[in-house]
């Protein structure tokens, strides 16, 4: 399916199952498309998670709601999905900036928040530097961390300096450390779904299983033989990389007409050396088939 075409769909999705738990959910199905990818998309092309989009619109429905008929907040929280009139309240007002009395009197304080429309300008997508090349299965080793989609690039880059103060093969002797000096943990990273209804993805920072114990606290994951395209990058972490990631949903995913995303990962590459240097290479996978 068209990839401006399954973010459409998925907007429709959520307006027509706006006040349901499973909102996002039920779009990520409807859209025929790997909720992580979609989420991902829908993230870096709107400014918003699909939780915040659906957030938002309830929001601005319960002010209109509010504003023309006798309703009462715990009425509106209890609709519109929020536990409390506390908890609504407060929503309510940080959204609006009013409470939803200050609503009720004057409705010119209510912040409009329509359906997206999508409409996207292709700029470079066939101009991207990429290459489709068939890997052989690999199977990774690593450790996973649960990332919200709505402030990825903030986490990310939080997650590799924690674990690198933790666990750097430097730093000690354990089992835990010992393995990422043997399976080379670090050149690989792979996002993976795990829980899109929730909002998050799984984030496995990984390196080539060479065999023996897996410690506490890792995990294995194999990647079947498949095509791939490659995206290299140049330039300091995480800036270019996270540039580059956002140019692939951007400019290649809705310009793309010969390929399908064929599973629900991608895969970073990472060499050794300095990733704060100009020069660093690393690269993106993203794994396609034909259409």
């Amino acid at each position: 399916m068209d990839w401006t075409q399954s973010i459409r769909i998925a907007i429709d999705e959520m307006e027509k199952h706006l006040l349901e738990e499973d909102c996002v959910e039920k779009a990520c199905r409807a859209a025929l498309m790997s909720p992580m990818y979609l989420q991902q998309g829908f993230r870096i092309m709107t400014g918003l998670s699909m939780a915040e989009y659906v957030r938002c619109r309830k929001l601005y429905k319960a002010a209109l709601e509010m504003s023309t008929a006798e309703v009462k907040v715990i009425d509106a929280a209890l609709k519109y999905g929020w536990d409390t009139p506390e908890s609504f309240t407060k929503a309510f007002s940080r959204f609006h900036g009013a409470t939803p009395m200050q609503v009720k009197k004057d409705t010119h304080l209510i912040r409009p928040f329509l359906p997206l429309r999508v409409s996207i300008t292709i700029q470079g997508g066939n101009d991207m530097d990429f290459t489709i090349e068939k890997k052989p299965a690999l199977q990774l080793i690593g450790i996973a961390y649960e990332v919200p989609f709505e402030n990825s690039y903030q986490t990310i880059p939080a997650i590799w300096d924690k674990l690198w103060q933790q666990h750097h093969p430097s730093s000690g002797n354990t089992a835990l450390r010992n393995a990422i000096k043997t399976h080379h943990i670090g050149e690989f990273a792979l996002c993976m779904d795990h829980c899109p209804e929730q909002g998050s993805f799984t984030y496995l920072i990984a390196g080539r299983y060479q065999g023996g114990d897996v410690p506490e606290g890792m995990t294995l994951h194999t990647l079947p033989e498949m095509d791939w395209a490659v995206f290299p990058c140049q330039g300091p972490l995480p800036g270019a990389l996270q540039s580059l990631n956002t140019k692939i949903f951007q400019d290649w995913l809705p310009n793309n007409t010969k390929y399908t995303i064929s599973a629900d990962t991608t895969l970073e590459w990472y060499s050794d050396g300095d990733g704060s240097e100009e020069d660093y290479r690393s690269a993106i996978w993203v794994p396609i088939q034909k259409i």
